[in-house]
């Protein structure tokens, strides 16, 4: 079993560092390395953009919070598919069009302090700052999942396979930049769907089927199948419900994910891109949730109810079942996950390191091979620091992603949605906006009890968005000039939905 598997992930490994290769021949500049040129097509931007938001909880967490709560888990799918959906229909025409038309910005900070005017480079200096703190949380979440994944096959320490596992995304990643891992994300998001979808169907069909495997669980675990209980059968309650629903908000702040809609192709490819994501992420979600569900009555009935590790469920579910050879290659959709997440992250903190700090307050007429160079450099400098993060023994998946998607929602997420759509926004407010979202979120997150259990991202999002309003209403208005070029873009319609996207 252990060969079989071993054999099919050092065979997946090599494609992905040869499409690593093929993309390094084709990356010539800090604009193809960091966006792929703006030539993405709808396929990959939409299949990237899903792959790289899940990320390895959506095989681990997300199955094991069904596993442990039951339709507790819907909550939590329904607000990130919503997420989904709105952001492409919200912020992905726009963003391409404004970044671009924003002396072409190849990443957020610079697309913020360009729209504002930002000529000190304070706001993309400060939104930089506080993208590699969240990164650095969120990437550690990828190699703890990569930790738990080789520990559980292969009986390896989590340590030594974490760092395997890091290794081999800073390979590619460093070889060929955005292309590389659009790419790769799109083969990883096709095996994460096709593994979430089958398995399910294999437990149930070994279990005798649906209705005697829904029967079961409703007799065992009545209180998981209500939307509005807990696992004791006590009322959930408008915080519980709140912050699972809630996780739908991160989506507008997330850098890794608004970097695709800023390298499409043009906006034309938008509305096939948007139907491809949120069909991928219905689909995903909706396979993630049965695996957790149907896991449990697998461990009711053949294991005796024990698990020590509920994120680990969709391992052993893949373990029992399939053969040795199939099981290897799910079992390689876990590391597709893990990977098309980290890559992502690494090289959108890359970019902020080299595009936004480098740039800026270090060699502002840096030639373009040389920003490649320190681009690369920061992909391993970043990486070893994550590592570091993700050797803490007591870490979670979901854990470490809950607190990295906060903080980049309620930073980031007022702030870009209303840069798209309020002429009346400035760049003190935006400055504003970004500090406060980020603080009460880490704020919130050192405090518990009450209303402080509520998920620290809707606190993080409303303060954001107040202190936007009010710092705008009350600091200096925007240049006249970039007004102008604002308001050309909004009468044109590029800054709302048009009819072909609904």
């Amino acid at each position: 079993m252990q060969f079989s598997v071993a054999a099919t992930f050092v065979l997946y490994l090599l494609v992905m560092i040869g499409i690593g290769v093929w993309a390094y021949r084709r990356t010539h500049d800090s604009a193809d390395y960091f966006l792929g040129g703006r030539q993405l097509g709808p396929w990959p931007a939409a299949l990237s953009a899903s792959a790289s938001d899940m990320s390895g909880w959506l095989l681990l967490g997300l199955p094991g919070l069904a596993f442990t709560s039951g339709m507790q888990s819907v909550w939590l799918a329904g607000g990130l598919l919503l997420g989904t959906y709105l952001n492409w229909l919200m912020v992905a025409r726009p963003l391409r069009q404004f970044t671009q038309e924003a002396n072409d910005a190849l990443t957020i900070p610079e697309f913020l302090a360009n729209r504002f005017g930002d000529s000190k480079h304070v706001l993309q200096v400060i939104a930089a700052l506080f993208i590699l703190l969240f990164f650095l949380f969120y990437t550690s979440s990828g190699l703890v999942a990569g930790g738990k994944l080789f520990e559980t096959l292969f009986g390896l320490d989590a340590r030594i396979a974490t760092t395997i596992g890091a290794l081999v995304i800073m390979s590619y990643t460093l070889s060929g930049g955005f292309l590389a891992v659009s790419w790769t994300d799109l083969v990883q998001g096709l095996l994460m769907l096709a593994a979430l979808l089958l398995v399910p169907v294999m437990v149930v069909q070994a279990d005798g089927g649906f209705s005697a495997m829904h029967s079961t669980l409703v007799a065992d675990h009545p209180h998981l199948f209500s939307l509005w209980t807990d696992n004791d059968g006590e009322p959930l309650g408008w915080i519980a419900i709140a912050s699972l629903a809630a996780w739908g908000l991160g989506y507008f702040g997330q850098p890794h994910i608004l970097a695709r809609f800023a390298g499409i192709r043009d906006q034309q490819a938008v509305p096939m891109a948007r139907r491809i994501a949120v069909t991928w992420s219905a689909l995903s979600l909706g396979g993630a949730i049965l695996v957790g569900l149907a896991g449990l009555a697998w461990v009711d009935g053949h294991l005796g109810g024990e698990l020590a590790d509920a994120e680990t469920i969709f391992m052993v579910l893949v373990e029992t079942l399939f053969h040795p050879v199939i099981a290897g290659i799910l079992l390689a959709a876990i590391l597709a996950a893990i990977m098309s997440t980290a890559d992502s992250q690494l090289l959108v903190s890359s970019s902020a390191l080299t595009e936004d700090l480098y740039r800026q307050l270090i060699r502002r007429n840096a030639e373009p091979g040389e920003v490649v160079l320190v681009g690369r450099l920061a992909v391993v400098l970043l990486a070893l620091i994550a590592l570091l993060l993700a050797l803490e023994p007591d870490n979670t998946v979901l854990g470490l992603v809950a607190y990295a998607w906060a903080g980049f929602g309620a930073a980031f997420g007022p702030v870009l949605v209303l840069s798209l759509y309020w002429q009346g926004m400035t760049r003190a407010g935006a400055l504003a906006g970004i500090i406060t979202g980020g603080l009460v979120v880490v704020g919130w997150k050192l405090l518990e009890g009450g209303l402080f259990d509520l998920y620290e991202i809707v606190p993080g999002v409303i303060a954001a968005t107040m202190a936007i309003v009010v710092t705008s209403r009350l600091s200096t208005p925007t240049a006249p000039e970039i007004l102008a070029r604002f308001e050309r873009f909004r009468t044109a319609g590029s800054a709302v939905p048009q009819e072909s996207d609904l």
